[in-house]
């Protein structure tokens, strides 16, 4: 079995401020190394529990956080940008399982650090009529190239945000939110273990019942996004793109033939955001 494992950093345990999501400073090193570890232990318990091969995908801001000297040697780490599935990249691999480590909820929630994509620049992403957050974009992508979203860790928050869009997942709470920067967490080192169980006892269920049938979203010929910017500014912007439309002041939309598309069409729309800046 090929697991896809994409690890983010807001949602590991002991993380609550942004410095420490930010490279250049002495918090940013500690977190880091969290964020390395529970990804490892995510890895080692998908082994534990039958896989074959495992891929490691950094999944934060530039893409380059995780320390390799740290990993389960069996494991293949994506890292680096630009890549055409972001967060989700190693898709390519055509893993039949997806974990999703240390997400957060999504943007203008109450969860810890949460965000969706770009928190200067986008205030809400609506796919096809629902709110989604970045677990619910990329775990869309994840199905529509054939993965199951087996596996979720992070804050409460996020894990009642999400959960619902794939009920035949597993969700581990490594921290509960007080606010945005504020919470009660488990320690790294109870965290990395209870994820090496989950990620055991999940691929171990998943091995024992392959056939089993598991919550098939419905399949679009072409899917609907809308952005709410969080400036103005920002909305003038992204609508120079020309297949862009304009609803208001801060909100545009657009359609796309696929989540791939939709997801491509936001990582460029954030990348241009830095225009701004």
């Amino acid at each position: 079995m090929k697991v896809l494992i994409s690890t983010d950093i807001e949602g590991i345990a002991g993380v609550f401020h942004p410095e420490q999501t930010r490279a250049g400073n002495a918090e940013y090193e500690h977190a880091r190394r969290w964020m390395t570890h529970e990804a490892n232990a995510a890895a080692q318990g998908a082994f534990d529990g039958g896989a074959t091969q495992v891929w490691i995908n950094d999944s934060h801001g530039g893409f380059r956080n995780l320390l390799p000297d740290l990993f389960d040697p069996r494991v293949r780490l994506v890292l680096g940008k630009p890549r055409t599935f972001g967060m989700m990249a190693g898709l390519e691999a055509s893993p039949q399982v997806v974990f999703m480590i240390g997400y957060h909820a999504r943007a203008q929630s109450r969860g810890i650090l949460a965000h969706t994509i770009n928190s200067a620049a986008f205030a809400r992403v609506m796919l096809d009529g629902e709110e989604v957050g970045e677990a619910g974009l990329y775990g869309r992508l994840a199905e529509e190239h054939g993965a199951r979203v087996a596996l979720l860790t992070g804050d409460d928050v996020f894990g009642a945000q999400t959960l619902p869009a794939f009920p035949g997942a597993r969700f581990l709470c490594v921290k509960t939110a007080h606010g945005y920067s504020s919470g009660i967490t488990e320690t790294p080192a109870a965290a990395c273990d209870a994820i090496r169980l989950a990620a055991r006892e999940t691929i171990e269920a998943i091995e024992a019942a392959p056939s089993a049938k598991h919550a098939k979203r419905a399949a679009h010929d072409e899917h609907r996004c809308e952005l709410r910017a969080q400036t103005s500014a920002f909305a003038d912007l992204f609508c120079q793109w020309p297949t862009l439309e304009r609803i208001d002041a801060v909100t545009l939309a657009f359609d796309a033939p696929s989540v791939e598309h939709v997801v491509r069409t936001l990582n460029c729309l954030s990348a241009m955001s830095f225009m701004l800046r």
